[in-house]
Formats: structure tokens, sequence, C-alpha cells
């Protein structure tokens, strides 16, 4: 059965197939590498699933030196072998020189797989090519059960980035940086008690408590209110403080249907874990319907908390919210109260530069000031104390209260002048 085959690159000449001549000869050569190192006649595998995963755990396994994984050779020796790169923190850049993949023959010994990742030259350019094998198929899948296990594992102090390009998903990993402690999120008690008991009881004993009540593994939240007022340190606070992957996906003007089930498709392999969509309400109106039928699957959503935000609910689409099993709950996340606004203030040391009284007195002249504002303000008060040794409260509340008008009237304006040179009313086809 081994040599059932039509085409054998020791069997044919370069002049009839150059093409595949020079792609086989690169396999070939490859196969007889790894039968001479570890002699093993080893099969060749195409991945459409978990390629992403595959080269991910590689990179990781290199990086911490695993003793999972070993380097049998170099292919080209002209061909690059480290990678030069950065990783920007709060505190410095740090610059990395780290194994490369591309150009490499790597195998996992306790699987009996090797991978190797390399270009193929041809008389009309390059191309980079992804090479899977393994000794059969169990030993395949074997690997490919570790390959999850370790991403699940490894990504839980990472986020995942998954982004809507005009060519489909691009996936990246960004660290946790900044950790956002519960305690620095200000919301009222009780939405503040509901939000986190729902996560936690999602994440606690994978999902026992669902099971125990029969309750589908599967949660949504829509979280909506005026910009600056918390809903993405919410998300942050939840990140931090989870056992467990979290995955942000950015809607775009690019996202399509094959984006949508791609980014599904992702998730599910490392479940139970957080999803957020920010900004949901900026979902094309052309795959609306591709997204809920999502959402509506019997399996799609299993063991996925999706949370999703917008500062603009009167957009988001009511079918959305009109059938369980989308998002269950929506919480409006408001302005902050006149004692979150003190608690704010205070959280941030605010006593080191004021007074009590002093402190009341801003907390009195920001009613509906968003978070973020609330923050500008802080910056302008430890700048003007920094540089003149006293604040003057007043003028500062009362500049940022004016800059605000100023910023809503420039608003307007603009609206004004879209409507008189006859934008008013235009709507696409």
């Amino acid at each position: 059965m081994k040599n059932n085959v039509l085409f054998d690159i020791n069997m044919i000449d370069r002049k009839a197939l150059p093409y595949y001549y020079d792609y086989g000869k690169v396999v070939s050569t490859l196969q007889e590498k790894l039968l001479d190192e570890v002699g093993i006649d080893f099969h060749m595998y195409s991945d459409e699933d978990t390629s992403n995963e595959i080269w991910d755990i590689l990179e990781e396994d290199l990086k911490e030196e695993s003793l999972e994984v070993q380097l049998i050779c170099h292919i080209y020796k002209e061909g690059e072998t480290k990678t030069i790169s950065s990783n920007h923190t709060d505190k410095a850049m740090e610059l990395i020189v780290k194994p490369r993949i591309t150009n490499g023959l790597f195998y996992y010994p306790n699987y009996q797989v090797a991978l190797a990742r390399l270009v193929i030259f041809q008389s009309d350019g390059e191309m980079t090519r992804d090479f899977i094998f393994a000794k059969n198929d169990a030993c395949l899948v074997a690997f490919l059960k570790y390959v999850l296990k370790r991403k699940r594992d490894y990504i839980k102090n990472y986020v995942t980035v998954f982004t809507d390009t005009e060519d489909g998903v691009e996936t990246e990993i960004d660290s946790i940086t900044t950790l956002v402690r519960r305690e620095d999120v200000f919301l009222e008690d009780s939405l503040k008690r509901e939000i986190y008991r729902s996560i936690d009881e999602f994440f606690s004993e994978s999902g026992q408590f669902f099971k125990t009540y029969d309750i589908p593994y599967k949660r949504g939240i829509l979280l909506y209110g005026k910009p600056g007022n918390g809903k993405t340190t919410l998300v942050k606070s939840i990140a931090s403080s989870i056992n467990a992957p979290v995955a942000y996906w950015q809607i775009t003007e690019f996202t399509s249907s094959y984006t949508i089930k791609e980014v599904f498709t992702s998730v599910l392999k490392l479940t139970p874990l957080v999803l957020v969509i920010e900004d949901i309400d900026s979902m094309p109106a052309s795959v609306r319907s591709v997204f809920l039928n999502i959402l509506d699957g019997a399996t799609s959503k299993e063991g996925i908390f999706i949370i999703g935000t917008t500062n603009y609910p009167e957009k988001i689409d009511p079918a959305l919210m009109n059938r369980s099993g989308r998002f269950d709950r929506a919480y409006e996340i408001h302005v902050p109260t006149k004692v979150l606004r003190y608690q704010y203030l205070v959280n941030k040391k605010i006593a080191r530069i004021l007074s009590e009284e002093e402190i009341q007195q801003v907390v009195d002249s920001t009613k509906d000031f968003s978070y973020a504002q609330l923050n500008e303000l802080y910056t302008s008060i430890a700048l003007e104390w920094h540089y003149e040794q006293q604040v003057d409260v007043k003028k500062l509340c009362a500049d940022l209260k004016s800059l605000q008008h100023k910023q809503q009237k420039q608003e307007w304006d603009q609206a004004l002048s879209a409507a008189s040179i006859g934008f008013s009313g235009f709507e696409e086809d």
C-alpha cells in the first residue's frame, strides 16, 4: 500500500513536473532526515482546524525551552534561525531574541510528531508551507489534545484578540500588563455583585451549578451606557480575576459570515472561556442574521460566557435581546453617583493633594461626569499641585465643564454642517 501512488519524487524527471518536483524534493528530504534521526517513516497530514494552535504552541514551547520539543535541524543553511522582537510594557521596551519557527524541523518525541515550516522557492516566487508529520493517526490525535490543553493553560495569562480583516481573522495574543482588581471597579453594589456572581458561578467547578439545575451551560450579558463609565474597566477586571481564557473580538467593516464562524470555531476549542465583543452595535447589518443563528445553535455557545458592550444601545438589533439564549441580561452602566465619585477619587489617593473639604467640593462640582472625565480632572489637579503646590479646584472644575460644552457644541455644529451640504438622510444601498 505504501507504494500505491502515481508520482514518486524518486521516479520522475524534474522537466516533466518542475513545480511538483521542487516541492516533493523538499518533503522527501525532510522525511528522510526524520527517518535517519528517529527511525520512523512518518506520514504527512493536512490540518484545517487546529493549525493556528499547533504553531502557537510550538512557539510557546520554544520560548519556554520546553523539554517536550526538540530541534532536529535547520533546513536551509543560508536561512534565518532566530528572530528579533520586542515586548512593550508600561515600564520599558524589552528586546527579545527567540528561536525562529520558519526554517526549522522540530520533533515532539512523546507524541512522535514532527513539524516544519519553511519557504519553498519557485520560479514565480516563494511560498511558505507548514508540514505536519506523525507516526500514525493515534499519535497525531494525542498531540492535538496536548496542543489544546497547553494553549488553554498558557493563554489564561493573556487575552486572545480576534480582528476581522479583509483577508479573514487575524489572531494575536496580548499579555495582561496592567491587572485591574475587582475593588478598582466602581459600580452600584447590587449591580457589581450580580455581574461577578454570574461570572464566578459560570467558571466554578466547570459549570457544576448549571448541570445541577439543568441550565444550559452558556451565558450572555450586554453592558451599555455612555462612554467612559467603566465598561472596559469591568471587562479588564474580569480578565484579571478568573481562572479561564479571555478572548476579545474586534468587529470591523470586514466582519463577514466567514469571520463570525471562524471566531466561534476557535473559541469553542478553549471553553470554558469569556468572549468579549466590544461595540457590538457595529456588527454589519448584512451578517447579523448569521450571528444570531450562531448564538441560537445548540452547541455553538456551550461553555462560552459572552460579554457584549455598546455605547449606543438604541443601535442594537432588538433580535439580540428578544429571545432567550442570545443575551440573557442587559445591564446599564450609569454615570457615577455622588458616592461613587467620592470613592473613585479617594481610590486615586487624591487626599495626598486635597483636603476633605476640597474633595467634597470636587464631588459636588462633577455631577454627570464620567469616570474618564474624573480621571482627567484628577490629572489636572495633580499637575497643578506638582508645579504650583496649590490647586484652584473651582477653576479646574469650571474649565473642564466648559470644555465639555464646547465639544458638544462642536459636534452639533458639525452635524448641522453635514446636513447643509446634502448629507442628511444619506443611506448606502
